[in-house]
């Protein structure tokens, strides 16, 4: 698999090789070693979940408290959805911008995010599948969210998503801004920390 660092720090999308025949296609859509080369430790998986929606349904923006935060690495199984990194680190020189990622079941991408970033999507068809491998398991209290229509963000969803489809609790999160005035955003020096502090309990 081919792995890139995409423009928001600590977000990476992931490329399979996949090998076709008459029967039809294998690959190998996770490697904890291929990733921990990039990321400097291997990710401990505590949770799989798994959402279906409909097209232009719009699901985030979500992360969660650093420590311990919660690294995901996601993937269309079925459909398309255009998925989003939003750094959301106070601090950071990236900070309020985004990258994108097409997880669909063509080329079977996948993109990692790493603890304290957040995270979106918006569906492209119907029955869109998509399947999250995350770092710890669900923790309402420490979780939180953002308004994905927040302009301050500005994230662009593509023509054919149609309609965007929000949950209430979505529609209800706040701003960017007024998120960081509560002081529920993650800072830029804490998850560096935090980082380093998984590299070195794996030796790097």
């Amino acid at each position: 698999m081919q792995i890139r660092e995409l423009s928001i720090p600590d977000a990476y999308e992931i490329t399979p090789v996949q090998r076709a025949d008459d029967r039809g296609v294998f690959l190998e859509w996770y490697r904890f070693d291929k990733l921990a080369e990039v990321t400097g430790h291997p990710i401990t998986l505590r949770q799989a979940n798994t959402s279906v929606s409909k097209k232009g349904v719009v699901r985030g923006i979500h992360f969660a408290d650093v420590p311990v935060g919660q690294a995901k690495y996601v993937t269309a199984m079925h459909g398309a959805v255009l998925d989003f990194a939003i750094d959301i680190r106070v601090g950071s020189p990236t900070f309020g911008q985004w990258d994108t990622v097409l997880l669909d079941d063509v080329d079977r991408k996948a993109i990692y995010l790493s603890e304290g970033l957040g995270h979106a999507f918006v569906a492209l068809t119907d029955d869109a599948v998509v399947s999250y491998l995350v770092t710890d398991t669900y923790n309402p209290t420490a979780e939180h969210g953002i308004n994905p229509l927040d302009e301050q963000i500005g994230l662009v969803f593509p023509p054919e998503a149609g309609e965007a489809l929000l949950s209430p609790k979505d529609v209800e999160a706040p701003s960017l801004a007024e998120a960081e005035a509560r002081g529920l955003l993650p800072r830029w020096d804490d998850v560096r920390a935090f980082y380093d502090l998984l590299n070195e309990a794996n030796g790097a």
